[in-house]
């Protein structure tokens, strides 16, 4: 039982990974899309997130029935526990990630180069890093390297947080006219999505802590 139990659980890490794999590299051609304004790369993005909420609901079922099956206690229940809950994550992250491409789809030609360059590839770099290195706590057992990459992925959190509070000060200060508070202010719509990804990847490196080592939910 302990064999199926285990197999399981490898097929749920696996399918977890995938759409974490298909959030970063959308999330890679956003950033190659705001560079230029690409709108291809833009719908490029897009096609990396399609029918995430059916993969995610998929696993959920999978999950359901490993509790079903096997009554898992202790770090096993742990994990079931965490993966449930990252499904979700999951799927908020790549919600955030539509909103986000459809929002600087939209302002991106109204926004000069410099300014882009300036705030928003920044911010989205430092995302882009943390879902990388969440993605590389998934099949990481060593609880030392796990608490290095679950610091690696707070560290970028934080900076996209500080990024979207400088970004906030100084486009608002340069907003002149109605017309242009009106640019900048739906650029940082755009921008705080790409916060609220972070946001989602640092939930879903703490429930892996969780997973893994054990302690508490962290908020």
């Amino acid at each position: 039982m302990l064999r199926n139990f285990q197999t399981s659980i490898n097929e749920i890490k696996s399918k977890v990974h995938t759409i974490g794999l298909g959030l970063l590299e959308a999330n890679k051609l956003l950033l190659l899309a705001l560079q230029k304004c690409d709108t291809q790369k833009f719908n490029e993005a897009r096609q990396h997130l399609k029918n995430v909420s059916a993969k995610t609901d998929a696993i959920d079922n999978a999950i359901i029935k490993v509790l079903a099956l096997y009554t898992p206690e202790a770090r096993d229940l742990r994990q079931v526990i965490a993966y449930l809950k990252i499904t979700n994550e999951l799927s908020r992250a790549c919600a955030n990630t539509r909103s986000f491409i459809r929002g600087f789809t939209d302002v991106c030609t109204d926004v000069d180069v410099a300014t882009i360059n300036a705030y928003a590839v920044p911010m989205q770099t430092a995302t882009i890093e943390a879902i990388n290195a969440a993605l590389q706590m998934i099949h990481c057992d060593d609880e030392d390297e796990i608490q290095e990459i679950y610091n690696d992925v707070l560290i970028q959190e934080n900076k996209t947080d500080d990024l979207y509070e400088i970004v906030e000060r100084n486009l608002y200060s340069q907003a002149d006219s109605t017309k242009s508070f009106e640019k900048f202010h739906t650029m940082l719509k755009a921008l705080r999505k790409s916060g609220k990804i972070a946001a989602r990847t640092i939930a879903i490196a703490n429930l892996l802590v969780y997973a893994k080592i054990g302690g508490h939910f962290r908020s």
